[in-house]
């Protein structure tokens, strides 16, 4: 069992940003981030392979969102910048011990998961 903790989140006008980090308390290959509301399946946003630094975005936020880790600290951090309305949701950290590259979107191939942490943007 790796366990994520998360920080991170919080308010934000719509136009401003936020930063999310997760820190891994073991070795994973793939970390990612999603978002689920309340009884509702978590949604992809977005995931970073750990050895070849692939990043990978849902069309949703690409252009507006980036992901980037560091090795050193087994942290990966989502930068999310023009934030929406839309965009509210709580955010939650995933990782696997394989690689991103199959089906890096698809949340039951994710083995371990964080608390989750609130993102809420204002119009």
């Amino acid at each position: 069992q790796v366990q994520l903790t998360e920080s991170g989140g919080g308010s934000a006008p719509t136009g401003g940003s936020l930063t999310l980090s997760c820190q891994a308390a073991g070795r994973v290959e793939c970390m990612a981030w999603f978002r689920q509301a309340p009884g509702e399946d978590p949604e992809e946003v977005a995931a970073i392979a750990t050895i070849s630094n692939t990043e990978y975005y849902d069309y949703s936020v690409k252009g507006r969102f980036t992901i980037s880790q560091d090795n050193g600290k087994n942290t990966v951090y989502l930068q999310m910048n023009s934030l929406e309305p839309k965009d509210t949701n709580t955010y939650v950290c995933a990782a696997r011990p394989y690689d991103c590259k199959d089906s890096w979107w698809n949340w039951r191939r994710y083995d371990f998961w964080g608390q989750g942490t609130p993102v809420t943007v204002s119009s």
